[in-house]
């Protein structure tokens, strides 16, 4: 009677050890500066770092591409992102796609998000510039 359940506490004990463990999500935030245009193409550029609260960080370029009814030219400084949905810090880098509505004389403001699969980017920044209009397109980060 007694050695059927130390079989099964024994078969039990096996499999919890060696089911792999679930990885914890990490936070990780971008911090950027860039700058563009745009004339029914848009396109911008920049750099930034992506830091993580499990110590890991990266210095990265960051571009954005895409068409639409856009038109102006614009700065951001001091913008900042926030990821959800990362394991690790090399799952922020790749092409997240946009959709965005944008307007600004001189001061000029911005928030977005973003997906690549599973991962989210939500942006947002001040800066200078004249912009308007609806774009559609590609955001980038790469490892510098």
């Amino acid at each position: 009677m007694l050695r059927p359940i130390l079989i099964a506490g024994a078969v039990l004990s096996l499999l919890l050890a060696a089911a792999p463990a679930t990885a914890r999500e990490v936070s990780c935030r971008l911090d950027f500066d860039m700058a563009g245009w745009s004339a029914f193409y848009k396109t911008a550029s920049g750099t930034g770092r992506v830091s993580c609260d499990n110590g890991q960080s990266m210095a990265v370029t960051i571009s954005a591409k895409g068409g639409g009814l856009t038109v102006g030219k614009s700065e951001i400084r001091g913008g900042r992102g926030q990821f959800s949905g990362v394991n690790g810090i090399r799952e922020v880098l790749g092409t997240y796609a946009t959709a965005e509505a944008h307007a600004g004389v001189v001061k000029s403001s911005k928030a977005q998000v973003m997906t690549k699969g599973e991962v989210s980017l939500a942006l947002a920044g001040t800066g200078e510039g004249v912009d308007l209009g609806v774009a559609f397109g590609a955001f980038t980060i790469e490892a510098r």
